[in-house]
C-alpha cells in the first residue's frame, strides 16, 4: 500500500474514533533541530548543539547572508562584484530575518522580495526553462552606475467576490503581471512571465535530508489510487553532479540542493558569480554591462558558498504554538476532514547522515510532500519548468507558517504573495486541491475559524 493511501487510513480511523492523532512530541516541528521562539528573531536561530567549529562556520555564513555586496572594484574585494543587473545587494534583501518575501502594498514601491522569472516557448540542452535572448531568465529592476535596470514590474489587481455556504461573503485579489521601461528591447510577444516571492529559509536543511525514497514513495502521478490526488516529482539539472536529479527546493521544485539555489539566487538575484554559475547574468546583447568591472573569478569562492549554504542548512525550525488548544485541535481534525493532508503530509522522517548529524535521523512536520500537484487554471503561470508544466507547483511547507506576520509584518502567501490571508490561499486552491477547497467552502464559520487556528499554531 503506497504511504499516502496508509496515512490517509489511518487519520480516517482516528476521525472515526472520535480521537485526536497527536503525537506526545508533536510540538516539536523540526525534531531535535526544534526551537521554541515566536518572537520576531524566530527564523534566525541557530540549531542547538552546534560544535564551536559548526558555530564559526554558522556566524560566517550569518554575516554572508545578511551583508550587502559593492561594486567592484572595492576595498572589500570578499563582497564586490554585485551586478551589472541585480534585484537585491544581499540574501537577506529578499528573505529579511530569514523570512518570507512579499509584493509591494503601494504602487510606486520598490519591488525587491518578488521577482519575475522569464522565458521562450522551448528548453535548453539540460531541459531547462529557455531564457529569453536577451533578458535571460529573470527580469532584473536594479542596475550599477552607468547601466540601465531591465525595465519595471507592474501589478495590476482585480478582485473576485465569492460566498461561503453560509453565506458568509469573501473576496480573493486576482494580479495580473505586464513589464513596463524595457531598456534593452522588446520582449517576444512568446514572453512567458512566472512571479516569485522569497520563501521562508528555516528548515530547508532538514528537506534536503529528507530521503528519495520517502517522497518518492508519496507520489502517485497516475492517480491509481483514484483520490484525485496525483502528485509527480520533478527531476532537473545538477550542475555539480552534471546529471538530473530529484528537484526539491523552489516553488516548482526546481533546485536539487541548497547549494545550488543558493548560487543560483547569488547569480540570478544579486548579479554574483560562483563556481557553479561563473557566467555574469546578462547577455552580450546588454552591451552597456560588457565593461564593468568583474570582482572576481568567480565573485563569490567555494569556501564562502559552502558558509552560507551551511547556514541556509543549520536554521532551526521554531516549535508549534497552543497546539494543545481546544480551538486547534479541532482544527487539525478538520485540516485532515478536508484531505488537505493528502499533499500537505504532516510528518516525515529524515535519512541518517554522517556530513549532516544534527539533522540526521529526525521525525519532523513540515507538512508538504515535496511534489507537484496541477493547482488549477487560477493559480497556473502557464510556464513549464523542467517537468512542471504550467500548471503545477510544489507543496508548500507549512511549518512556521503561522509566525510569518510576526517575523515579516504581513500575512501574503502563495507563490506570488496574491492571497492576503492564509484564508484567501484555501480559497485559490483548484485543480487537484479543489475538492479540499470546496469542503472549506462548506464549513460553517466556527469550523473555518478553528481550521485556520490550526494552521497559525503550525
Amino acid at each position: 500500500m503506497e504511504t499516502k493511501h496508509i496515512l490517509t487510513f489511518v487519520f480516517v480511523i482516528f476521525i472515526f474514533l472520535g480521537c485526536d492523532p497527536v503525537d506526545k512530541d508533536e510540538e516539536y516541528s523540526g525534531g531535535a533541530a526544534t526551537i521554541f521562539n515566536s518572537t520576531y528573531y524566530a527564523f534566525n536561530k541557530p540549531i542547538l548543539g552546534l560544535s564551536f567549529e559548526e558555530r564559526a562556520t554558522f556566524e560566517t555564513g550569518d554575516s554572508l547572508f545578511n551583508k550587502s555586496w559593492v561594486i567592484a572594484p572595492a576595498s572589500t574585494t570578499a563582497r564586490d562584484g554585485l551586478g551589472p543587473l541585480f534585484n537585491a545587494r544581499s540574501c537577506s534583501g529578499c528573505h529579511s530575518r530569514d523570512g518570507r518575501g512579499r509584493p509591494p502594498k503601494e504602487k510606486n514601491e520598490v519591488v525587491t522580495a518578488l521577482l519575475f522569472r522569464l522565458s521562450i516557448p522551448g528548453e535548453t540542452e539540460n531541459n531547462s526553462p529557455k531564457p529569453h535572448p536577451i533578458y535571460g531568465g529573470q527580469l532584473n529592476n536594479k542596475a550599477v552606475p552607468g547601466v540601465e535596470p531591465e525595465g519595471k514590474e507592474v501589478i495590476k489587481y482585480s478582485f473576485i467576490k465569492g460566498t461561503f455556504a453560509d453565506g458568509t461573503p469573501y473576496e480573493l485579489r486576482k494580479p495580473e503581471y505586464s513589464i513596463e521601461n524595457l531598456k534593452y528591447g522588446e520582449l517576444s510577444k512568446d514572453i512567458m512571465i512566472s512571479p516569485r516571492v522569497a520563501p521562508m529559509i528555516p528548515g530547508l536543511g532538514l528537506l534536503e535530508q529528507v530521503s528519495e525514497e520517502t517522497i518518492l514513495g508519496f507520489a502517485d502521478p497516475e492517480d491509481k489510487d483514484k483520490d484525485g490526488i496525483s502528485g509527480k516529482a520533478n527531476y532537473v539539472w545538477d550542475v555539480t553532479h552534471k546529471k538530473k536529479r530529484l528537484g526539491r527546493f523552489g516553488w516548482k521544485a526546481n533546485q536539487p540542493s541548497l547549494l545550488q539555489q543558493n548560487a543560483g539566487a547569488f547569480n540570478g538575484d544579486i548579479g554574483i558569480t560562483s563556481p557553479l554559475f561563473p557566467r555574469e547574468n546578462h547577455s552580450d546583447k546588454q552591451t552597456p554591462c560588457l565593461d564593468i568591472p568583474s570582482g572576481g573569478t568567480p565573485e563569490i569562492s567555494a569556501e564562502s558558498l559552502e558558509r552560507i549554504t551551511f547556514y541556509t542548512q543549520h536554521l532551526a525550525m521554531p516549535g508549534r504554538r497552543n497546539w494543545k488548544d481546544p480551538t486547534v485541535v479541532t482544527g487539525k481534525k478538520l485540516f485532515l476532514k478536508a484531505e488537505c493532508h493528502l499533499c500537505h503530509i504532516p510528518k516525515m522522517q529524515t535519512s541518517t547522515s554522517k556530513d549532516f548529524p544534527k539533522l540526521s535521523q529526525q521525525k519532523i512536520r513540515p507538512f508538504t510532500d515535496l511534489l507537484l500537484h496541477d493547482m488549477g487554471e487560477g493559480l497556473a503561470d502557464n510556464r513549464p519548468d523542467f517537468e512542471a508544466n504550467g500548471r503545477e507547483w510544489r507543496t508548500s511547507p507549512l511549518w512556521g507558517i503561522g509566525l510569518v506576520e510576526k517575523v515579516n509584518y504581513h500575512t501574503f502567501f502563495l507563490h506570488d504573495g496574491r492571497a492576503r490571508n492564509l484564508q484567501e490561499a484555501i480559497l485559490w486552491h483548484g485543480g487537484e486541491s479543489k475538492k479540499s477547497m470546496e469542503i472549506f467552502k462548506a464549513f460553517s464559520k466556527e469550523e473555518r475559524k478553528a481550521l485556520l487556528a490550526f494552521l497559525n499554531s503550525l
